[in-house]
C-alpha cells in the first residue's frame, strides 16, 4: 500500500462555520463563465462546419474549468469519491460556427438542488456576435466505487459551490 496522502479540495475560505453543513445545499447563480476557442480543422467536418458532437466537449471543457476557478479540481474531486456524469442534456443549434472562427463558451451553474447541478450554456461566435448552440445540461452527484447517487454533496464541495452565487 502506497503512503501516498489522499487528495483533498482546498479548505474553503467560509471556514468550518459554513451554514451548508446543516441545510442542503440549493443555489442560483447569475454569473456566466467564459472561455474562447478558436475553431480549427479536426473540430469540423468536410464542408470547414464545426462538427455537433465538438460542442459537447467544448461544453465540458468549461464546466471543469470553470469549477476549477472556484478550486473544486475535478480529477481530485473523482479520488474524493464523487463524480459528476451528465444525466439530462438539451442543445438548441442555431447557426454554424466555422474554420477559423472563435467560439465563446458560456456555461452557468442556474441551479443546485442538493446533489443535482443544472448548468445553463451558451456558443456564441465572437466574430458575429450571434448565439450558435444554447441549452441545458444536468449533472448528478455519484459515488463512483458504490455506482449510486450520492444523498448529499460533500461539505466542501457544497462550499466551493456557494463561490458560484457570488
Amino acid at each position: 500500500m502506497s503512503d501516498s496522502p489522499k487528495p483533498q479540495l482546498p479548505p474553503s475560505p467560509q471556514g468550518d462555520h459554513c451554514l451548508v453543513h446543516q441545510q442542503e445545499l440549493e443555489a442560483v447563480t447569475e454569473k456566466w463563465f467564459e472561455i474562447m476557442v478558436r475553431v480549427q480543422p479536426h473540430h469540423t467536418d468536410y464542408g470547414g462546419v464545426v462538427w455537433h458532437g465538438t460542442y459537447l466537449t467544448w461544453l465540458e471543457t468549461a464546466r471543469v474549468e470553470c469549477l476549477r476557478s472556484i478550486g473544486v479540481d475535478f480529477a481530485d474531486l473523482v479520488k474524493l469519491g464523487c463524480d459528476l456524469p451528465v444525466v439530462s442534456l438539451a442543445l438548441r443549434y442555431h447557426r454554424a460556427i466555422r474554420l477559423g472562427q472563435t467560439a465563446v463558451i458560456k456555461v452557468q451553474m442556474q441551479e443546485i438542488q442538493k446533489v443535482r447541478l443544472e448548468w445553463q450554456n451558451q456558443i456564441v461566435c465572437l466574430e458575429t456576435g450571434e448565439p450558435c448552440v444554447t441549452g441545458k445540461i444536468t449533472l448528478v452527484a455519484i459515488d463512483p466505487a458504490k455506482g449510486k447517487i450520492m444523498r448529499r454533496l460533500p461539505p466542501v464541495v457544497q462550499e466551493h459551490l456557494l463561490k458560484l452565487r457570488q
